[in-house]
């Protein structure tokens, strides 16, 4: 999934960011993989190790913006799959793109970040090019490849939304900007 999306969807900021995020979460459980056999166990240890500078720390600070990353990407994803768009320019995705990044990113974000990424909706592929570019580079159908968002959709939403409440529970969010 990483590569695919990365091209199209996430100019290279975002793109930059969840890789960044991935690796350091990995190299906290490759460090131990029978202790971190969980996100749920990377908290918990990060939490009693850290103390009062938990949750702004390691892997948890990592997972806590990798999950808002995979948010807008899902977000901007379920936008596309629904249909909604730009009745005038079908073919462009800022609609869905600035949809997702005020659900998953801005309030996150200082003025800088924010003005940066609604400059940068300008730089986005054609939705046609995003759709051919997850189904690395084959011609496909739309409708055969908005399937494939639903499908996979369903399959990780409810996998995402699980680590929002493992924060919201644990007490690990944070809402400072960027």
């Amino acid at each position: 999934m990483g590569n695919c999306l990365g091209t199209p969807i996430v100019y290279s900021p975002v793109k930059a960011d969840l890789t960044g995020n991935i690796k350091k979460i990995r190299a906290v459980y490759d460090s131990n993989p029978a202790k971190f056999k969980t996100l749920q166990n990377i908290l918990e240890v990060e939490k009693e190790l850290h103390g009062s500078a938990w949750p702004k720390t390691g892997a948890t600070l990592a997972l806590m913006w990798l999950k808002r990353g995979l948010k807008f990407i899902l977000v901007l994803l379920q936008s596309i799959s629904d249909g909604e768009r730009d009745e005038e320019h079908p073919n462009l995705i800022r609609v869905n793109a600035l949809k997702a990044y005020e659900i998953a990113l801005k309030k996150y974000h200082g003025w800088m970040l924010q003005k940066l990424f609604t400059g940068s909706v300008y730089a986005l592929p054609y939705k046609s090019d995003l759709l051919k570019a997850l189904e690395k580079g084959k011609e496909v159908k739309e409708e055969e490849s908005i399937e494939k968002i639903h499908q996979f959709l369903t399959r990780v939403t409810p996998i995402l939304d699980a680590i929002y409440e493992m924060y919201t529970k644990m007490n690990a969010e944070l809402s400072y900007k960027a």
